[in-house]
């Protein structure tokens, strides 16, 4: 027999399992505040398309290397030297049409390395920390559950650069936390916010007091604990919010109609109810 496939090796990501089914991400170019630049986000996809697939993995845990940043966004000074002023060949002029078409097709791109987090069919949970700035918040809005430790610091920081956010705040963030007020005071002035402004408009479902140490080792508390459910019911919760949120009830409760009239023949709802009935944890199969 075989033994399993080793898991992938990263650049820019170290992924480590701190318990069963439990997989942990975390941003790795400390050196730099975490701050990203292209290479990272790409294969910050490949990450989370592995991960998605992994049936070792039922939860994911996400969180930046070092004490000071989860991550302090995009790299500006290596972005200014490249994809926030693209370099022109002069011999060959490009006019605006064909210029604004490439950059289109680059912006989708980064947009949909940056939503494989969301499209994850596992559970994702982002313990922040430190430094939160810009593309921290595009990438935590793409997590299903965020927290936070008490030193964090927050900010859409995309106009002080120049350029509305384009990654996928404007979209994601008014739908966390329902309140346009306080969306468009953050996303209009790119102002700091803290960890307690950030929970009490319901950015962050949770403050850890502390730093980074303290609220991983949170995030590893609630990622085992759901790693323990049946990852057919896990994922499907999933499935059926991310569906909901985008749809209107009635579509939402159809959707879930035809959902669980095939994840209901599962044995893990046997199994489930009967551990319940006799105060057992249940075990389930890998998905």
């Amino acid at each position: 027999m075989k033994p399993p496939p080793a898991a992938p090796q990263y650049q820019y990501f170290t992924l480590t399992h701190p318990t069963p089914y439990v997989s942990h991400v975390e941003i790795y170019r400390p050196e730099s505040l975490n701050s990203f630049i292209e290479p990272m986000w790409l294969e910050l996809r490949k990450v989370f398309a592995y991960l998605s697939d992994d049936p070792s993995t039922r939860v994911v845990l996400l969180s930046g290397a070092g004490p000071k940043a989860f991550t302090t966004g995009l790299d500006v000074k290596v972005a200014s030297q490249s994809i926030l002023s693209p370099q022109i060949d002069t011999n060959s002029p490009v006019d605006a049409a064909r210029k604004a078409m490439r950059t289109r097709r680059h912006v989708a791109d980064f947009q949909d390395c940056i939503s494989s987090i969301e499209r994850c069919e596992k559970p994702v949970i982002s313990a922040m920390h430190g430094y939160c700035l810009g593309l921290a918040i595009d990438i935590s809005t793409c997590a299903d559950v965020r927290i936070c430790a008490s030193d964090a610091i927050f900010s859409v920081k995309e106009v002080d650069i120049g350029l509305a956010a384009d990654i996928g705040t404007l979209s994601r963030l008014p739908k966390v936390v329902g309140n346009y007020s306080w969306v468009k005071d953050v996303c209009l002035s790119a102002r700091l916010f803290g960890a307690e402004e950030a929970k009490g408009v319901g950015f962050v479902s949770g403050v850890v007091v502390g730093g980074r140490e303290e609220v991983v080792r949170e995030g590893i508390k609630w990622a085992e604990l759901v790693a323990g459910k049946s990852p057919v019911a896990v994922q499907g919760t999933k499935e059926l919010l991310n569906w909901s949120r985008d749809h209107p009830v009635a579509d939402g409760l159809r959707y879930t109609g035809v959902w669980n009239s095939a994840m209901l023949q599962s044995d893990d709802v046997t199994t489930a109810m009967t551990a319940g009935m006799k105060k057992k944890t249940p075990t389930f199969e890998k998905l």
